[in-house]
């Protein structure tokens, strides 16, 4: 045996004993859990409706009981006979976001969601947990699944056409099969479906879907992060092309059912129904999704590990998407502020889960080693870097990148002006006049990379 070999083999022996655990919890499947999240702002509920199993996993098969951001709700799969945890995955939804609206103080209201975990071998327990701004529980649910339950819906492709825009090279992955799928191990899926493209214009699908492709991978740290996607079109074409606009009068019929309005907000995109995306998706390999819709009009939305909406043609494409993207894969927080909600989202009294934004709670448990020695907290905002609204050329671009790699605990976030603070003074999650994600923002999309894809123990 050559010492070459040898290396090769130690280098391998991480991801055997990974596969071995997982294997002996799991198949190589997938269970499709889907739910009814109800109430109103007092009262939570959570209502099982049906499962699914299909071929094939493509999420994580490391660290599989560990969460890596809290989110705003958890559903944990645990062995039956023992109690052990087997599997958690974090999560947050648009309920959870509508509980917080007006509306929901005088009107009760119910969203779909829907999840997917690894099939398991023997009977499990599964429990669902909603969590308020405090971190605390509003709402949970469990119940028993076998593997074997008849009612189990089993699901085969969709016979949806899609294709890959980009396979990654990740450890472990092949540069394709027979069959025109790319090989899952070991990295990260991201689907993206189409919304409001009539079948006449499926090609302008693809050709913006290599757009969204483009535009996440130029930038870092997803330009360094490539070979760890893999990032497949699924061309479902819709009856009527563009969105829905309610204010307008305008109703589509289109695949995913997104409208503007969204809260009574013009410009928030969002479909509310998660399982009908789900079915779109059905027996393609996905942890991550996109809703592209084929319009011109700002408007979008990210929710962590649950969906990401972004308009095709709008001039701020770019930069909007990424943003987004930045919310619902890296579960980052808006750095923007513009008022002062005596129910805030970011209580004083509570860390926030998102890794970008803290109330100097626990401080220590976010980016404090990453601030220079000798930096006052709160940081008093560089009078020198000018206005993002105001910038006149390139000089004011430049100075305007640089003010993102500065590290300190600048007040205003979270839509607070007061009591929240974020780690720069500009960045990706606050403007879309900057290109760079702070350094804060830049290590927990490499880190939760690195989670995704068992990089790191």
């Amino acid at each position: 045996m050559t010492r070459t070999t040898i290396t090769l083999a130690l280098l391998l022996l991480p991801l055997l004993a990974m596969a071995q655990q997982y294997d002996k919890w799991f198949a190589d499947s997938t269970l499709r859990l889907d739910y009814v999240f109800a109430g109103n702002n007092t009262q939570q509920h959570i209502f099982f409706q049906q499962a699914a199993k299909s071929p094939r996993w493509a999420g994580r098969k490391a660290r599989l009981a560990e969460t890596f951001l809290r989110g705003n709700g958890q559903i944990a799969v645990k062995d039956h006979e023992t109690g052990e945890t087997l599997y958690v995955h974090s999560f947050s939804t648009l309920f959870q976001e509508w509980v917080a609206t007006e509306e929901a103080r005088h009107t009760d209201r119910a969203f779909q969601t829907s999840f997917n975990v690894p099939l398991p071998l023997r009977p499990v327990d599964i429990c669902v947990t909603l969590f308020d701004f405090h971190g605390k529980p509003t709402a949970t649910m469990t119940h028993t699944l076998a593997p074997d339950d008849i009612l189990i819906r089993l699901q085969g492709k969709s016979n949806i056409p899609h294709h890959y825009i980009w396979k990654g090279k990740a450890a472990g992955q092949k540069d394709s099969k027979g069959d025109g799928e790319a090989d899952i191990t070991g990295c990260i899926d991201l689907a993206i479906v189409a919304e409001g493209y009539t079948q006449m214009e499926m090609g302008k699908f693809y050709h913006d879907c290599q757009r969204v492709a483009d535009a996440i991978f130029a930038h870092e740290p997803f330009t360094s992060l490539k070979d760890r996607f893999n990032v497949i079109a699924v061309a479902c074409p819709s009856e009527e092309s563009g969105p829905s606009v309610p204010h307008q009068g305008q109703w589509r019929n289109t695949t995913a059912q997104t409208h503007y309005d969204t809260f009574y907000s013009n410009r928030y995109l969002m479909s509310q129904d998660m399982h009908r995306i789900f079915n779109l998706l059905c027996g393609i390999p996905f942890e991550h999704v996109i809703v592209l819709v084929n319009s011109d009009t700002y408007g979008g939305g990210g929710i962590y590990n649950q969906l990401t909406v972004t308009t095709s043609d709008h001039s701020t494409f770019r930069e909007v998407l990424v943003h987004e993207f930045g919310h619902g894969y890296g579960g980052l927080g808006d750095e923007y502020a513009y008022g002062d909600d005596p129910e805030t989202m970011y209580p004083a009294d509570t860390e926030p889960w998102e890794p970008n934004l803290t109330t100097l709670h626990d401080f220590k448990s976010k980016w404090a080693d990453m601030v220079a020695k000798g930096t006052a907290i709160p940081t008093p905002p560089d009078a020198s870097v000018p206005d993002y609204r105001k910038i006149q050329g390139d000089d004011d671009r430049r100075r305007l990148n640089e003010a993102t790699q500065r590290v300190g605990v600048f007040e205003g976030g979270g839509y607070q002006t007061k009591g929240v603070y974020r780690p720069a003074q500009e960045c990706r999650m606050k403007i879309n006049e900057v290109e760079l994600f702070c350094p804060v923002c830049t290590k927990a999309i490499i880190d939760i990379t690195d989670f995704y894809t068992g990089t790191k123990p």
